[in-house]
């Protein structure tokens, strides 16, 4: 009985190292710089920003993260942590594009509403109506006071 253990151990091991196996799905999901949703490399210690995926550059190692069954159809192809959908579900962006303050879905479901469940704005921000579209309720504080409307109510002059 020992002797037949030992064979299927050793089968087992081939079968996984041949491939003819399944193996286990590996878990992508890392927390990239910044505390951004980010893409784990093969060699378990490189965390790529999510919006780093299928960019046509490779930056792991393996080139994994530009491999045709994760980049072939975007967005399905990709792992569901690595994507935020757009208020309008034809529209969607990478999970590290939420709550970064921009407007990257084009009508703010990435910024604002329970969709996106971002905090308030962060110390580097200013909490406004914005004019420009491409923010949504915050401006970055390097527009504060700079000679520019920013905020419909112009705090960004006068208060910020």
């Amino acid at each position: 009985s020992a002797t037949a253990l030992l064979i299927l151990v050793a089968a087992v091991g081939s079968g996984v190292a041949l491939g003819l196996l399944p193996r286990a799905p590996v878990n992508r999901f890392c927390t990239a710089p910044s505390n951004q949703t980010g893409f784990l490399c093969d060699d378990r210690v490189t965390c790529i920003p999510a919006s780093w995926v299928c960019d046509t550059a490779s930056h792991c190692r393996n080139g994994e993260d530009e491999q045709e069954k994760l980049c072939g159809d975007l967005p399905h192809s990709l792992p569901g942590f690595l994507v935020f959908l757009c208020s309008n579900h034809r529209s969607w962006v990478y999970a590290d594009q939420r709550c970064d303050g921009m407007n990257d879905c084009g009508d703010c479901s990435d910024e604002t509403g329970s969709l996106a469940s971002c905090p308030p704005c962060g110390s580097e921000w200013w909490s406004c109506i914005p004019v420009h579209y491409e923010y949504c309720s915050c401006i970055p504080r390097r527009l504060c006071q700079d000679g520019i409307q920013h905020c419909l109510s112009w705090s960004d002059e006068y208060v910020c």
